[in-house]
């Protein structure tokens, strides 16, 4: 499988992380639909909220469009891209880019209990059996094509 290199993820911080929260959970949205949606945990002025979906657009989370004269925000990027950017970021910073490492550290620091560790243990084999159908498939192309004689 070869690794795509995204750019490294910019960070987000507490505000702009509840915010794109907002803007995922509940799809295109005004800056005052945001504001008013985040009232009761985290009151901002509608100018703070602007500011902060601006910064997240210059970081390439979230675009517009425009109605009128009102910008409508919406994702750029889904939630599990996001993460696995994050997590990336994470594995290559501490783990030397391995994913194995930070795994086994996750599992000896029970991070992750006997389900989840079994979840990945069948996903992992979904995976190896996929790749395996895609390589025999592959082959017996080139085959039929002559390239196996």
């Amino acid at each position: 499988m070869t690794r795509i290199p995204n750019p490294r993820p910019k960070n987000l911080g507490e505000v702009e992380q509840a915010v794109l929260e907002h803007v995922w959970s509940h799809g295109p949205c005004t800056a005052e639909a945001c504001r008013e949606a985040l009232a009761d945990t985290r009151p901002m002025k509608e100018s703070t909220v602007r500011t902060v979906l601006r910064r997240l657009e210059e970081k390439g989370y979230v675009s517009h469009t425009t109605e009128g004269r009102t910008f409508i925000f919406r994702a750029s990027q889904d939630r599990q891209n996001v993460a696995v950017r994050a997590v990336r970021s994470i594995i290559d910073r501490f783990c030397g880019g391995s994913a194995e490492e930070l795994l086994i550290g996750m599992v000896d620091h029970e991070v992750l209990d006997r389900k989840q560790l079994e979840r990945l243990t069948r996903r992992i084999s979904e995976q190896k059996k996929s790749d395996k159908t895609i390589r025999r498939k592959s082959n017996e192309a080139g085959k039929s094509k002559g390239g196996g004689q």
